[in-house]
């Protein structure tokens, strides 16, 4: 989609009689039904005549003009897009990023300047790297670009209309000498080196045919691209598929492959809980169906997680690993295999508060989802749902495959590889939180692999962590949503807001913060950053990432009432907002948050206890070392007491430790 083109001297032409902005807003209008915003507005008159004057400086009077140029399955649009031949007769195109700055600041962030825009300071992507982006995955996805015998060569640069120079200009620090080399940076007093540098790419003109073929070819992502996405995942040996894991790739590999082939839609079902390898096994299937030549996406509702994996994998992944809500402009099975992970985070629409009124879409999430692929595959939890505008569940989407007249397949995975290997351990703690009757009653803590402990403070937790992370594994800290969370300060500061008696700590960065100090990650970085081991983690931040070593604070959000025999959401203990207004969700929602967090650990999980009821009840539901020194406590009495009570079918070794 774009909204206006025409050729260079048609383009001067409305630029000179001030037609254009209005050209741009009927098409806008008619695209999206509304009208844009006056900033919009103000916007397009102003840097389009600062590149109507370049275009005309550089005598580009040959070339075709794409304005407002929509990127494939984004909402990003690039301003500017000329299209010529070179001096060699080599077709060209040209993505020019136009900005109205007249100013910006340094930032500590590795891609970022900070600059007045949306109405404050905050800190945005460097010129250079935000169209040296667009420019890959232009080149990554369009076929004009690729897929042909001559294909078309592309550029980028971005042109600052309103900026020049100031000393030590944070624009050009040492960080972005490569980028910048790569796509250049204008200013207003580099209006002869951008024309030199646009003629160097477009002096030969004819710019209308390569226009014509950049219109009439399509999205699909280069052999090239999946290439470089499969081998980097099967490269990475944190994703070797172990047992029962291959067996499902199989299964699912399969599936898509031959669900591909056929005319009505498939929808594949992987039902698992935490640790058994949903996403391993998602990602190893994109893999090879990329290297296999299928245009395969992974998706989740997770920006913490979208974003560490495109980290690890590489920034050019951004083109096949995207979120839930990236597929309203779609088109009909444009996609061959979509793979859905974490699908019980799927909502209700793609819009939220933040969308814009252009991106907003009138179709069910999952009906995005569905119409999008021929083949969708969705890894679910049932038991994961912590918010409640979060609905996917297995019912859900048979019920939108329906509608889709899709066929259905279901598997489950069952095999434990997070906790050490320990069913055990994760059917316990379901079967404490009261989600599943199983067989798991008691914990054994002499006999599992795993080291589940109860602390006596939050300091003992951290002490224990600090120690496995000295010892070379991966640790981190997470807790309930029970305190405040606030915004860093003027310096880049977090706020301690988790305190516990003496213990205090921070939160994890907010998604949105604008400004952070030096070595705080970011909060989409809180996982993988080694930096992150300082601050608290909530459930939002720690869902889809497992460490060596998990510390939980549970908070006094969740009861438990020896009187009734169950659990008692506490709301006027939360500090979560949207949580706090489900109501009659409440409980739930927080159970699950529990077992998200407690399930997050490899090799261990430290707890502390805010509620000292729920401390005794899963101590009560552990199977501790019987030492005389313990038995003669009044602790060790009453926990053995109450088992001894309550769980008739426990073993006779509880009788000869009365």
């Amino acid at each position: 989609m774009r909204l206006y083109a025409g050729t260079s001297q048609q383009f001067l032409q409305d630029t000179t009689q001030n037609q254009i902005a209005e050209k741009l807003y009927r098409s806008f209008y008619d695209y999206y039904r509304y009208r844009p915003s006056n900033g919009e507005m103000m916007s397009w008159r102003n840097s389009l005549r600062a590149m109507a004057s370049v275009i005309d400086y550089a005598k580009l009077h040959d070339h075709g003009v794409i304005l407002e140029y929509q990127l494939p399955q984004t909402s990003k649009r690039l301003d500017v897009l000329l299209c010529g031949q070179d001096p060699s007769r080599r077709k060209q195109a040209v993505i020019v990023e136009l900005k109205q700055w007249d100013r910006c600041d340094p930032s500590n962030g590795d891609n970022e300047v900070a600059t007045f825009v949306g109405g404050r300071k905050r800190d945005v992507l460097h010129p250079a790297v935000q169209v040296d982006q667009y420019r890959q995955y232009l080149s990554d996805t369009h076929t004009a670009f690729y897929d042909t015998t001559d294909p078309i060569e592309l550029s980028a640069c971005a042109y600052l209309h309103n900026y020049s120079y100031q000393q030590e200009d944070p624009l050009l620090d040492d960080k972005f000498h490569k980028v910048i080399k790569e796509s250049p940076v204008y200013t207003g007093d580099d209006v002869v080196s951008l024309a030199e540098f646009l003629q160097k790419k477009l002096a030969k003109g004819q710019g209308m045919d390569v226009l014509k073929e950049i219109e009439q070819s399509h999205f699909r992502p280069s052999k090239k691209l999946m290439d470089h996405i499969g081998q980097t995942i099967k490269g990475n040996s944190s994703y070797i598929l172990l047992d029962e894991q291959l067996v499902a790739y199989d299964r699912i590999f399969a599936a898509a492959r031959d669900g591909y082939h056929q005319k009505s839609k498939r929808m594949i079902i992987i039902r698992g809980g935490p640790g058994t390898g949903k996403s391993v096994i998602a990602l190893n299937v994109m893999a090879d169906l990329l290297l296999k030549g299928y245009n395969a996406h992974y998706a989740t509702g997770s920006r913490a997680f979208t974003e560490s994996l495109r980290k690890i994998i590489g920034i050019r992944s951004q083109a096949q690993i995207k979120y839930f809500n990236s597929y309203t402009e779609a088109m009909n099975e444009e996609i061959d295999v979509l793979l859905c992970d974490e699908s019980h985070r799927i909502r209700i629409s793609s819009a939220n508060r933040f969308t814009k009124k252009e991106d907003r879409s009138k179709e069910a999430q999952i009906d995005e989802l569905l119409k999008a692929s021929k083949v969708s595959v969705f890894f679910i939890d049932d038991r994961q749902i912590v918010r409640p505008n979060e609905i996917g569940s297995v019912a859900y989407l048979k019920e939108a495959a329906q509608r889709f007249q899709a066929t259905v397949e279901e598997y489950e995975l069952d095999a434990q590889f997070r906790c050490n290997g320990s069913a055990d351990y994760i059917n316990w703690i379901n079967n404490t939180l009261g989600l599943e009757q199983n067989a798991n009653v008691l914990w054994k803590t002499t006999d599992s692999s795993f080291d589940f402990r109860i602390m006596a403070s939050p300091q003992m937790v951290e002490e224990e962590i600090a120690k496995r992370i000295e010892e070379g594994y991966t640790g981190r800290i997470t807790a309930g949503f029970c305190w405040p969370w606030s915004d860093p300060d003027e310096h880049g500061q977090l706020i301690e807001d988790v305190v516990i008696n003496d213990y205090h700590r921070p939160w994890n960065a907010k998604p949105d913060a604008r400004k952070l100090g030096k070595g705080i990650p970011k909060a989409m970085h809180w996982a993988q950053d080694a930096n992150g081991f300082s601050q608290i983690g909530c459930v939002y931040t720690a869902q889809g990432f497992e460490f060596d070593y998990v510390g939980v604070f549970i908070g006094q959000d969740l009861h438990y009432d020896f009187a009734q025999n169950h659990f008692v959401g506490q709301p006027q203990s939360s500090f979560d907002t949207i949580v706090k207004r489900a109501k009659g969700q409440f409980t739930d929602l927080v159970l699950n948050i529990y077992r998200v967090l407690l399930s997050r650990g490899m090799k261990g999980c430290y707890v502390y206890f805010l509620d000292e009821e729920t401390r005794k009840f899963f101590q009560s539901r552990m199977n501790p070392s019987f030492d005389n020194t313990y038995k003669e406590t009044e602790e060790g009495r009453e926990r053995i007491q109450y088992v001894a009570e309550n769980f008739e079918d426990i073993p006779d070794f509880f009788d000869e430790k009365k």
